[in-house]
């Protein structure tokens, strides 16, 4: 069996140092992805929505890594990569302590073995598995390039975040690059390597990141 390291191979981009803010360049990448919005008067750990979402997501992943990994020809085992999101806003400023004008894009990293068609056959398997969804429907497999960014481990709730990002936009200042999420149209980016529901708050890691432009 075919093993694929994901983690090791891009344990720049998914293990950042939380002592130090970096830039990055972020090549094309495959994604499982789903759009949504946080609710009006909601947030994302609260988001009836947004745990649809990424309930379907998870589920399609998963059949997908066993379908490979079981194949009596050409198996392939890797790992299931970290859950990441995209934030921004339609109209105004990005405020990351104001979260019910979210939109989102939930996704999770593929390797490049994962065809169209293997996907699609995965989706089948979830359908017939646990019946038809919107929200099945609505997860593509894509390609997502961010290019030059800004990144750092953020250690700690999600609500002690803006602290770390202060520290990022430092970094942009002084490094002679401008931060392109809110007006200029980029996306906040989040990689969460720990869940919620059983990591301590203070011990939650992470990953923010910006895309940047040099000025």
């Amino acid at each position: 069996m075919k093993i694929l390291d994901l983690k090791k191979q891009f344990k720049h981009l998914y293990q950042p140092s939380a002592k130090k803010v970096e830039a990055v360049q972020v090549p094309s990448l495959q994604f499982a992805m789903v759009d949504g919005a946080i609710e009006k008067g909601s947030e994302p750990g609260k988001s009836p929505g947004f745990a649809e979402a990424t309930q379907a997501l998870y589920g399609l992943v998963y059949t997908l890594k066993f379908m490979l990994k079981k194949r009596k020809t050409n198996a392939i085992d890797y790992p299931v990569m970290a859950l990441e999101g995209l934030w921004w806003v339609e109209d105004g400023f990005f405020d990351i302590t104001v979260k019910d004008n979210w939109f989102y894009t939930l996704m999770i990293m593929q390797p490049d073995v994962i065809t169209k068609e293997v996907f699609e056959e995965a989706r089948e398997q979830v359908r017939k598995k646990k019946g038809d969804s919107e929200m099945l429907s609505k997860i593509k497999l894509a390609h997502f390039e961010e290019g030059l960014c800004v990144q750092t481990m953020h250690i700690g709730p999600y609500a002690t975040e803006p602290a770390t990002i202060e520290r990022m936009k430092e970094f942009i200042a002084e490094n002679g690059l401008e931060d392109n999420v809110g007006p200029r149209g980029g996306k906040h980016h989040e990689i969460y390597l720990s869940d919620p529901r059983k990591a301590a708050p203070d011990k939650m890691k992470t990953v923010l990141r910006h895309p940047v432009v040099k000025i």
